[in-house]
């Protein structure tokens, strides 16, 4: 089972409808449970946090890898051609979101990086604020 929150999963949507029809790909970070003000077991971890695609281009370029997303968990993907599946030609991960046009919530889908289907639940829960204490 895979956990993700509907803020998260709200903004990759519309990130996807916004770049229709290229392809979009985005690394996403997991907060665990027991951070969460969340009903589930403390061993569980959520998606609530992405990095944007545009993170790191410069250095990519230059390096040849992708340095800009450290411990990133899992990947969205679209698909604009209609594809509800993990392909070959996707950046795989651990758990890899696929989403096709309309980009609405009953357009994605969680898989495995074998392609195996996940079960996934939205969670309404806010990730942690790692904002800078400035009450000091």
């Amino acid at each position: 089972m895979v956990h993700i929150t509907r803020a998260l999963l709200t903004a990759l949507l519309e990130l996807a409808e916004d770049r229709d029809p290229a392809s979009v790909t985005v690394s996403l970070a997991v907060t665990p449970a027991s951070e969460l003000d969340a009903a589930l077991p403390s061993d569980r971890v959520v998606f609530t946090d992405m990095y944007l695609p545009e993170t790191g281009g410069s250095v990519t370029a230059v390096f040849g890898m992708d340095l800009s997303t450290p411990g990133a968990a899992g990947r969205f993907i679209t698909h604009p051609d209609g594809t509800l599946a993990v392909t070959k030609a996707d950046d795989l991960h651990e758990v890899v979101f696929v989403a096709i046009p309309p980009y609405g919530m009953d357009d994605v889908r969680a898989f495995d990086r074998s392609g195996i289907g996940r079960s996934m639940v939205i969670v309404d829960v806010e990730p942690p604020s790692d904002g800078i204490d400035l009450s000091e």
